[in-house]
């Protein structure tokens, strides 16, 4: 491997070409239409692609993108992460552009803030009518990169007071999007002043948002 660099090196040497470390991916929030709060939570994408960074030594942009489910732009992020507490609503064409993002080998986590649950699921039908989320078992490779989860999904805020269950669609045995429910960890990574929970409770939100980072770049 050491060759081979010393290699490439001297090939863009004496061809002229100037070389340049690779530019840092970008993840990003996606925006939908249907009157739901899909801002919701400004600084957590900040705080989580620092953790990763840190922590993970990953390269992401510190910047997140918006993109709208129904452009092509959302093409350009490898990762999409949707919230919010409300409404949401997919037209025929919305879904089928997120549904060939997915087939493409995106990736989408969708977050629930408390409330999305009976919008999110027929919205999410439209794009994959043949798929049914199922529930991920705490055995699932999500759970198990660089920070253990045994229990699964960590409990951050309360809501219903229900367990968090995380669910998948699953295409073709690829994970293509990440359902988090009665877990809140949009709300564990906002800066801590937002909801003032204790570093412990953040620290396990921030540490499953960088497992589900791990996981989506090394497939």
């Amino acid at each position: 491997m050491k060759n081979y660099l010393v290699f490439i090196i001297m090939v863009l040497f004496f061809a002229g070409t100037s070389w340049s470390p690779p530019a840092p991916l970008q993840i990003a929030l996606a925006k939908y239409r249907g009157g739901g709060d899909w801002y919701a939570n400004p600084t957590s994408l900040n705080n989580l692609i620092k953790f990763c960074n840190t922590n993970l030594g990953t390269n992401l942009d510190p910047d997140y993108a918006t993109a709208d489910v129904g452009s092509t732009e959302i093409f350009n992020y490898p990762f999409v992460h949707l919230t919010g507490h409300g409404n949401v609503l997919f037209d025929e064409q919305e879904a089928l552009n997120l549904r060939n993002y997915l087939l493409a080998g995106g990736f989408l986590h969708i977050d629930d803030n408390y409330g999305i649950d009976p919008y999110i699921r027929p919205q999410m039908k439209k794009v994959f009518p043949e798929l049914e989320f199922i529930e991920l078992p705490f055995s699932y490779p999500i759970f198990n990169q660089k920070f253990q989860f045994p229990g699964g999904l960590p409990k951050i805020h309360e809501h219903d007071g229900k367990p968090p269950q995380a669910f998948g669609l699953i295409w073709e045995d690829r994970l293509v999007c990440l359902y988090t429910y009665e877990s809140d960890l949009g709300d564990g990574w906002e800066d801590a002043e937002v909801h003032n929970d204790s570093e412990e409770t953040r620290l396990k939100a921030l540490r499953m948002g960088a497992n589900i980072i791990q996981y989506v770049f090394s497939k």
